[in-house]
C-alpha cells in the first residue's frame, strides 16, 4: 500500500491524497459506504459502481463471520469474488459490535466471548482469530482488534481498555506478519487509537499506534455519544501525532458537517451508516439542508429531490412522489432515498477534494456547513 499527499489546504490541515491498494486507487478524502453483510443495503452493485462511483466499500467482520461464514467466503475466493465487487474493501474488526452487544459479551485478556444475535450461539474473538477472519474475507485493509470504550467512562476504565487494546495490537501484528494474503492481493493492517475523551490517553495511544509503523492508522472510540466538541478536540489532537505520510481513518463518523470539520483537522477516510440508515427512515441530506420526506409539507411539492444532485433520481423523482412511496410503504422509497444520500456524501467528498487542491477548502467549508445543517 502506498499513500501520497497531492495537495494541502492553505487555511486548515485538510489534505488531498492518493491511496494505492491491490484492488485499485482511492482518492482522498473519501467516504466508504457501509456494506455490513457484504452489500450496501438497498443499492444494486451496478449502481454502486457506475452511478455512485464508490471507490471503496466497508464490510463487517462480526456479521460476515456469523453469516455466511468464513468457510463460504474462502471457498468463493474471498468477499470480492463472492459479491462481485472488484474495488478495495475495508473490514471493521468487530470491536464496535462487541461494544454494542454489552449484554451478550464478556471481555477478557484472551479476547471477547459473545453470543450471536442470530441464534444465541457462543463464540470467541481474539486478536489472532479476528486477523485471520479478515484475511479470509480478503479485505485490502484489515483493522486491528480493539475495545471501543463507552461514553461516558472513567479515566481508569479508559486507561485499562486502551492498554489492553495496545496489547491486542501486538498480537494482531504478530498474526498478520506471520501470514500471507490468501488470494494473491496485498493486504494492510491498520491499528486503532483509543483513549475515550481524555487528552493524555489519546496522546499516549496515538504515539503508541504511530510507533507501530503500519500502512495506515485509525481513530476509534468517537461518535459514541460524546459532545461534538469533544470529538473534534480528540480528532485534532490525534491527527497532530499520527504520521502525515500515512492515511488517517476516523471510524463511524458521521454527519456531512462532521466529515467536513474532520477533513479540516487532517482526516482522510470515513465510514458511517448514517446516510443509508437515515435514508431508510426518510431523512435526506441535501446541499440546502436536511429533509424529513415523511412530513406533510412535501405532499404537494413536485420539485426534484435535489436539482443539483449527481444521480438521475435526484432530478427525476419529486419530493411529493418520494413521500408517497414512503407513506405507502413501497420498498423503492427507501432505495431511492439511499441512492440520494450516498450520492450526496460521495459528491461532497469529491468537491472537498477539489477545494483542497485549489487551496480554498476552509472558506468553502465555512460556507457549506450552515446550509447543509439547517432543517427544511
Amino acid at each position: 500500500m502506498k499513500f501520497t499527499t497531492e495537495g494541502r489546504d492553505s487555511g486548515s490541515s485538510a489534505r488531498a491524497g492518493r491511496l494505492v491498494t491491490g484492488h485499485g486507487e482511492i482518492l482522498t478524502p473519501v467516504f466508504m459506504p457501509v456494506g455490513t453483510l457484504g452489500m450496501v443495503k438497498g443499492v444494486h452493485m451496478h449502481d454502486l459502481y457506475e452511478v455512485l462511483s464508490a471507490q471503496i466499500m466497508l464490510g463487517n467482520t462480526y456479521h460476515l463471520y456469523l453469516r455466511p461464514g468464513t468457510e463460504v467466503l474462502q471457498e468463493a475466493g474471498g468477499l470480492h469474488r463472492f459479491n462481485g465487487w472488484s474495488r478495495p474493501i475495508l473490514t471493521d474488526s468487530g470491536g464496535y459490535q462487541v461494544y454494542s452487544l454489552a449484554a451478550q459479551r464478556k471481555i477478557t485478556e484472551e479476547g471477547v466471548w459473545f453470543r450471536s444475535h442470530i441464534d444465541g450461539s457462543r463464540h470467541l474473538f481474539t486478536p489472532e482469530s479476528v486477523t485471520e477472519i479478515q484475511r479470509k474475507i480478503g479485505a485490502d485493509i484489515i483493522m486491528a482488534f480493539d475495545e471501543c470504550t463507552p461514553y461516558p467512562c472513567t479515566p481508569e476504565y479508559a486507561r485499562a481498555s486502551m492498554e489492553m487494546t495496545h496489547r491486542w495490537l501486538q498480537r494482531c501484528i504478530g498474526a498478520f506478519d506471520a501470514g500471507e494474503p490468501l488470494y494473491g492481493v496485498e493486504q494492510s493492517l491498520f491499528p486503532i487509537v483509543q483513549g475515550s475523551v481524555y487528552p493524555d490517553l489519546r496522546k499516549e495511544s496515538a504515539e503508541t499506534i504511530a510507533s507501530a509503523n503500519r500502512d495506515g492508522n485509525a481513530i476509534g472510540g468517537l461518535s459514541v455519544g460524546e459532545p461534538t466538541e469533544e470529538m473534534y478536540a480528540m480528532t485534532e489532537l490525534v491527527c497532530g501525532i499520527l504520521p502525515a505520510d500515512k492515511p488517517r481513518y476516523l471510524m463511524g463518523v458521521g454527519t456531512p458537517a462532521n466529515l467536513l470539520e474532520c477533513i479540516a483537522l487532517g482526516v482522510d477516510m470515513f465510514d458511517c451508516v448514517m446516510p443509508t440508515r437515515n435514508a431508510r427512515n426518510g431523512m435526506l441530506f441535501t446541499r440546502n439542508g436536511i429533509i424529513n420526506i415523511r412530513n406533510r409539507k412535501w405532499a404537494n411539492d413536485h420539485s426534484p429531490i435535489d436539482p443539483d444532485g449527481l444521480v438521475r433520481v435526484d432530478k427525476e423523482c419529486s419530493k411529493s412522489f418520494l413521500r408517497h412511496l414512503f407513506v405507502a410503504g413501497e420498498m423503492t422509497g427507501p432505495m431511492i432515498a439511499t441512492m440520494h444520500n450516498l450520492s450526496f456524501y460521495l459528491s461532497l467528498m469529491n468537491e472537498a477534494r477539489e477545494q483542497i487542491l485549489a487551496g480554498n477548502f476552509a472558506s468553502w467549508k465555512n460556507k457549506m456547513i450552515p446550509n447543509i445543517t439547517q432543517r427544511l
